[in-house]
């Protein structure tokens, strides 16, 4: 098995491509080793010291590191932990995998709503997955759209300028509603 490896414009995160379908659809955040529990692979990988989150997406997963260490001294403990468990054979996620993406919104504002998912699903989300992150709708209140970001994106330094500069200049482009973008944390 031969695992590549991307950066991110995260320096604290990198994407790891093991070759192989990480998750059938949807995406996976484990923003701590105690978020990891039904998860043998987050596991695993939460079990290199210096890990502080594992993200997955469809053909990636992505891990973030404490500022205190260095890529050169876990990368190959990290690559050996996702080796070992697609040796294993256990499943990435065990039992039902909760549907991971935009939040439910009730309201008037439905149509807006469906036009801002519709944006995100189209333009915005198969980006930030080259990056090895996500980012979900998180609400809509009166002009202002919440997100949510996930994987390499939670935490980028360059995160505030994709929000504000291209997500927030698109959806505002596309629908006069929305007056601002802002980031929400889980």
């Amino acid at each position: 098995m031969f695992i590549q490896t991307e950066t991110t414009p995260n320096p604290a995160t990198l994407k790891f491509l093991p070759g192989q379908t990480v998750l059938e659809m949807g995406t996976a955040d484990f923003p701590s080793a105690d978020a990891a529990g039904k998860s043998p692979l987050a596991a695993r990988v939460f079990a290199v010291e210096g890990v502080t989150g594992v993200f997955f997406g469809t053909d990636f997963v992505t891990v973030t590191k404490a500022e205190t260490v260095e890529w050169d001294h876990i990368k190959p403990a990290i690559l050996g932990a996702i080796m070992e468990h697609y040796q294993s054979g256990a499943a990435v996620i065990e039992g039902e995998q909760e549907a991971s993406g935009h939040a439910e919104h009730t309201g008037e504002d439905g149509e807006i709503v469906n036009q801002i998912k519709e944006l995100l699903d189209t333009r915005v989300r198969p980006a930030v997955a080259q990056d090895g992150g996500d980012i979900t709708f998180h609400g809509f209140d009166r002009g202002v759209v919440y997100l949510h970001m996930q994987g390499a994106c939670a935490g980028c330094p360059s995160s505030t300028l994709t929000l504000k500069m291209g997500i927030e200049n698109l959806l505002r482009h596309y629908i006069p509603e929305v007056v601002e973008v802002r980031p929400v944390a889980a």
